[in-house]
């Protein structure tokens, strides 16, 4: 076999050009309504064992990223519970479904973990499911496109910051005594970290701190043996982006302006979470991977 038969041109990989103008009034997004549907793996991804029984919690895990991240973990060989908003419940199951498609266990609960008291009950509950755990993925996320600094809602900010967050802070809080040498965190973080967009700011202004999270608990944890990483996706097609309040034209445009000349898929980011979760990355800590199609980080 051939090079040429064996190899695909990134620029041409997932292309829709343009993509649709469209709108989901409220966030979370649906995966049913976005068009063209994104990709999470479910005709690519061919698992090794490279997670074999690695019991995984991931938030915002019913679509987007979070689906193809459970989906490859699950053919992997690991074992998913996730947490999804109520109003995500369809796409919940369907995610639901593709792991134990894949033979592995998986757990899905509706809850908001903005309220500390539901977070707190998220990890209880995964710990029980799953026997103990093993790799917490934190990737729930909310960002709204916003017209300027002096008309920005308070409510949305705080909403900003308790999402993409306290929450966090709080999960893993309650998660890390259940994590045993070996164990890993993964933050979702985002190309906004560097790279922030005025009509993004409070999403940008999140991002950058996950990083400094991420940092600063590679140094606490790791005397413990427990590895603490980041993924930084640039565009990346998911329910997020038509639910953001972007104009139309930045949605027909949007990944248009990566070296690549397109979004990325939920899919293409997958294996950044694998290998970090994995054996292979295993002197691997303190990190950020960027997924961005060749922009900048």
């Amino acid at each position: 076999m051939t090079t040429d038969e064996t190899q695909r041109d990134p620029r041409t990989m997932h292309r829709e050009d343009p993509l649709p103008a469209q709108q989901q009034d409220e966030q979370p997004g649906l995966t049913a309504p976005t068009s063209p549907t994104p990709d999470h793996g479910e005709d690519s991804w061919i698992g090794h064992g490279r997670l074999t029984d690695r019991k995984t919690l991931i938030t915002g895990g019913d679509s987007g990223i979070g689906r193809a991240v459970a989906l490859a973990f699950a053919r992997e060989g690991a074992d998913i519970a996730f947490v999804h908003l109520p109003e995500e419940a369809e796409d919940a199951e369907e995610t639901t479904r593709l792991v134990r498609e894949a033979g592995r266990t998986c757990a899905a609960y509706a809850a908001d973990i903005t309220d500390e008291a539901r977070a707190v009950e998220v990890v209880r509950r995964a710990v029980d499911d799953l026997g103990g755990l093993d790799v917490l993925i934190l990737n729930a996320a909310y960002q709204r496109q916003r017209e300027g600094i002096d008309t920005v809602p308070t409510d949305e900010v705080r909403r900003v910051f308790d999402t993409n967050l306290l929450a966090h802070v709080v999960i893993t809080r309650e998660a890390v005594p259940h994590l045993k040498p070996g164990s890993s965190i993964i933050t979702t973080t985002s190309i906004q970290a560097v790279g922030p967009k005025p009509p993004l700011f409070d999403y940008a202004m999140t991002k950058a701190a996950q990083i400094a999270f991420t940092e600063a608990l590679a140094l606490e944890l790791g005397e413990k043996g427990i590895r603490v990483n980041a993924v930084a996706p640039g565009p990346i097609w998911t329910p997020l982006i038509p639910a953001t309040g972007f104009p139309d034209d930045a949605v027909e445009e949007f990944g248009q302006d990566t070296p690549l000349g397109r979004p990325g898929q939920p899919a293409e980011l997958a294996g950044a979470y694998v290998y970090l979760a994995s054996d292979e990355a295993s002197y691997v800590s303190g990190s950020v991977i960027p997924v961005t199609g060749g922009k900048g980080f």
